[in-house]
C-alpha cells in the first residue's frame, strides 16, 4: 500500500501539472506562434530569443533565474505576494516549470508550419471581413492540425520529463511538489532501487505512449490535412 501511494501520488501529480501545461500551451504557444510567425514583427528576434531560451540555457539555470524572478524577493513575485499569490514551493510551481521547458517545442514548430502556410488564403480571409484571430481559428490551424497536435504531444511530453527547473522552483517537497521524474531521483538517493525502477518503468510506458502517438499523426498525416 506504501508502495502503491509511492507511485501514484507523483504519477498523479505529474498528469495533472502535464494537464494544465498543455491548455497553457495552447491558450499561450498557439498565440506566440502565430505572432513570431509574422517576419515583419518588430523586436521580433527579442521576443524569439525569450521563447527559444529553454532549449539552449540549462534547466536548472533557468529554474535560478525564474526563482529570482517569482521568489517573494523577486520583482514580479513580491507583486504576486501583495495578492496573496504565490508560486515558489506549490503546484503552480511546477505548472511554471512545465510549461516554460515545453513552450519552445510547441512555439516553434508551429511557427514553421504557420510560416508556410499560404498567404493568399490568409489574404482572402481578411477581405472576406475575418480578423486575425478568427483566421487563426478557423482556416488556419485546422488546415495544420497535425503539425498542431504533434507539437503539443512533443510539448507536453517535455513537461512530463522536466527536473531542473522543477527542482528549482517546486522545492522537491515530498508528497506536494514531487513528480514522478523527482521521484525517481528521491527514490536512488535514499537506496531504494526497486521503487526507482517501477516509477523508471511507468515513465518509460507513458514516453511510448507518446511516441506511438507521434508515429500514428505521421501515418495518418493525409487524414488529418
Amino acid at each position: 500500500m506504501i508502495l502503491s501511494s509511492q507511485v501514484w501520488h507523483p504519477l498523479f501529480l505529474s498528469a495533472k501539472t502535464v494537464g494544465v501545461s498543455a491548455i497553457l500551451f495552447v491558450c499561450i504557444g498557439v498565440p506566440l506562434a502565430y505572432i513570431l510567425s509574422n517576419r515583419n514583427l518588430k523586436f521580433r528576434w527579442l521576443l524569439d530569443m525569450i521563447v527559444t531560451l529553454p532549449l539552449i540555457f540549462p534547466p536548472i539555470a533557468i529554474g535560478f533565474l525564474l526563482l529570482l524572478l517569482l521568489g517573494r524577493e523577486g520583482w514580479l513575485g513580491h507583486v504576486l505576494a501583495s495578492f496573496d499569490i504565490h508560486f515558489i514551493f506549490s503546484f503552480p510551481a511546477l505548472v511554471v516549470a512545465g510549461f516554460v521547458s515545453g513552450l519552445p517545442l510547441m512555439v516553434k514548430p508551429l511557427q514553421s508550419a504557420i510560416e508556410q502556410f499560404p498567404k493568399e488564403i490568409k489574404e482572402a480571409a481578411y477581405i472576406c471581413g475575418k480578423s486575425a484571430l478568427l483566421t487563426l481559428i478557423l482556416i488556419i490551424l485546422p488546415t495544420i492540425k497535425k503539425s498542431f497536435f504533434a507539437a503539443l504531444l512533443i510539448a507536453c511530453a517535455r513537461a512530463l520529463g522536466e527536473v531542473g527547473i522543477t527542482l528549482m522552483l517546486g522545492g522537491n517537497i515530498i508528497g506536494k511538489t514531487d513528480t514522478i521524474s523527482l521521484a525517481i531521483y528521491n527514490a536512488v538517493f535514499d537506496g531504494e532501487y526497486h521503487l526507482a525502477l517501477i516509477l523508471s518503468m511507468v515513465l518509460i510506458g507513458i514516453s511510448l505512449v507518446f511516441f506511438i502517438s507521434l508515429n500514428w499523426l505521421q501515418k495518418h498525416s493525409k487524414a488529418l490535412i
